[in-house]
């Protein structure tokens, strides 16, 4: 019977080690975290590259830090957020994720209308696109 119990203490010690011992996945794996910082950074493109749009700014920094909270509760340190944030890698990865969104509405990425119309649509859709938008 002592053996029994020292043997299902083990094999949850293990079974526990075992998992915090699991890498988290690196946060541009995360789409509840990497889809919204796509939604951000068209938003930014957008506003900067089209007279007739302006950002949100309170809240897309709010949203910001909403979504800086939710990769802290995933188990994502300070460090790990600033540098997924800093990284000139993720930056260009998330360019050409952003040129791909614009491709595939039928606009071109190169084009400050087709960001206006795209903006105006995403505005009028209430998207997560939009919300960070506003018409002048």
């Amino acid at each position: 019977m002592r053996m029994t119990k020292m043997a299902a203490t083990l094999a949850v010690t293990s079974a526990l080690l075992t998992s915090t011992a699991v890498a988290k996945p690196h946060l541009r794996d995360v789409a509840e975290i990497d889809d919204n910082m796509l939604w951000v950074a068209l938003a930014v493109e957008i506003s900067d590259q089209c007279d007739e749009i302006k950002p949100r700014t309170l809240k897309g920094l709010a949203f910001l830090n909403s979504l800086q909270s939710k990769a802290k509760r995933l188990g994502y340190s300070r460090d790990e957020i600033k540098a997924y944030v800093d990284s000139r890698a993720e930056k260009d990865r998330m360019r050409g994720r952003g040129e791909a969104y614009v491709k595939s509405k039928g606009l071109d990425p190169a084009q400050s209308d087709d960001l206006c119309s795209l903006g105006h649509a995403e505005i009028a859709a209430h998207s997560q696109i939009g919300v960070l938008l506003k018409a002048k």
